[in-house]
């Protein structure tokens, strides 16, 4: 169980990496911006306009999202205890031990000695 933990931790480091890595290579929607407010002279990319098809980086990203995602849901569930008894109340009542040796009540009796 534990080789399966750590195979599962590694494709996780690993798609938190290549995230991180494919989301800074990438191109970003709001790099045009000034050719948006006509700075570009007529450019049809708008800041909030279509997108377009999507490429490579951005499926790999959504790919390595999806992994990740899924990775740390089976780790979560893998490190849960799944344990069937009920904490304090499943165990049995055990009898209190007493703190004076069984002998020594009825041996040595101290204090005062009431007339009968």
């Amino acid at each position: 169980m534990e080789l399966l933990k750590t195979l599962i931790w590694i494709v996780n480091l690993l798609s938190a990496v290549s995230i991180i890595v494919l989301v800074l290579m990438q191109h970003g929607k709001g790099a045009d911006m000034g050719a948006a407010f006509g700075g570009g002279g007529g450019s049809s990319g708008s800041l909030f306009g279509a997108s377009g098809s999507s490429n490579f980086m951005s499926r790999a990203t959504a790919f390595s999202a999806v992994v990740f995602f899924s990775t740390c849901l089976v780790l979560s569930y893998l490190s849960t205890e799944r344990q069937s008894d009920l904490g304090v109340m499943g165990h049995s009542v055990e009898q209190p031990v007493s703190q004076v040796p069984s002998g020594a009540a009825d041996n040595n009796k101290t204090g005062p000695v009431v007339p009968e």
